[in-house]
């Protein structure tokens, strides 16, 4: 039976007390596919994560040997999947937060050509084991994801997503926090079609491993959105470091002007130095943003390369034709 692929990953550490219950509701028949395969990453797990997964039947099982973190099992699961033929990738959590049966939601805007990311978004106002400090921080963080990405993706933090196969050999994950917030930015940014579909999640079944304190997730989440932006968009991101700068560096000068033309210049010499100190700062802050961006086209250059070699290692190579045998001289 011929048609597209869909495979559902799911990056795991040690969960094999939930992995179960998730596996379980996971559909064999999605609309739209011939095939549908599970793949789960152990991110080494030492516990019967891994045996939980092969009583269930799982297809792929992806061993990353020891803990890497969430980043760095997402991207293995992509790798993986792109191998095993994926035509649409599915990632979802271990701890059955996301209801299986909303992949059919996920799946259908790219089947039809309408969107290379799809994100699941969750009714976070209406989650009852979200504090209200983890909503607001939940909605603040999809707003900001959504200017410096350009997109419309209303829950941001979502790992429930779907992938086109085209948008998987593009995306690349250089973080080792999250992968949620990074891969939105470097979508949007790379003219990628994101859109977002309302989903409904399951009780809690245990609190959230990535978030083990807010200041820190906040932290984190803050340097990865900057990160991210600084690597996609340079010269935006280091000029306008640098317009600041010049711009504060400018406001002094002209303030000691003013005082030297009232005949109190003596008393603001040290406004000349610091507006020195920002112009000059500004001005080269603004030539890393130059070489910066010749270094991100450079870098483009290269994941096209590999988003090529993606695309032709997980392609039969079609067959060569024999070559005549020569003729023997007698």
């Amino acid at each position: 039976m011929s048609g597209p692929t869909l495979i559902i990953q799911i990056p795991c550490f040690n969960e094999a007390a939930t992995l179960g219950i998730t596996l379980a509701s996971l559909p064999r028949v999605v609309p739209g596919f011939a095939r549908v395969e599970w793949m789960i990453i152990d991110d080494g797990s030492t516990d019967d994560t891994v045996a939980v997964a092969q009583a269930a039947g799982v297809d792929h099982i992806v061993r990353l040997g020891h803990n890497q973190g969430l980043a760095r099992a997402f991207a293995a699961g992509i790798e993986a999947a792109l191998r095993a033929g994926a035509d649409v990738i599915v990632n979802t959590d271990a701890d059955n937060q996301y209801r299986a049966e909303d992949i059919p939601k996920l799946t259908a805007p790219i089947l039809a050509g309408e969107a290379d990311l799809v994100i699941g978004a969750r009714p976070i106002i209406d989650t009852p084991h979200f504090s209200r400090t983890k909503k607001a921080l939940q909605l603040v963080g999809s707003m900001v994801v959504r200017m410096a990405s350009r997109t419309q993706v209303v829950d941001a933090p979502s790992g429930f997503r779907a992938l086109s196969r085209a948008a998987a050999e593009r995306l690349h994950v250089h973080g080792e926090y999250t992968y949620t917030l990074e891969t939105i930015i470097a979508a949007g940014q790379s003219k990628m079609v994101v859109t977002s579909v309302p989903i409904q999640t399951n009780p809690d079944l245990r609190p959230s491993r990535l978030v083990k304190s807010v200041p820190g997730y906040v932290a984190r989440s803050a340097i990865t959105i900057l990160r991210s932006f600084a690597t996609y968009k340079p010269l935006r991101f280091f000029c306008g470091i640098g317009l600041l700068l010049f711009a504060s560096g400018f406001a002094l000068g002209l303030r000691y002007l003013y005082f030297a033309a009232l005949g109190e210049g003596d008393g603001h010499v040290q406004s000349v130095i610091l507006a020195a100190l920002l112009i000059g700062m500004g001005v080269f802050t603004g030539m890393i943003g130059i070489v910066a961006d010749l270094i991100a086209v450079n870098r483009r250059l290269l994941e096209k390369l590999l988003a090529s070699e993606r695309s032709r290692a997980a392609s039969p190579e079609p067959a060569r034709p024999k070559r005549p045998a020569k003729a023997e001289v007698a």
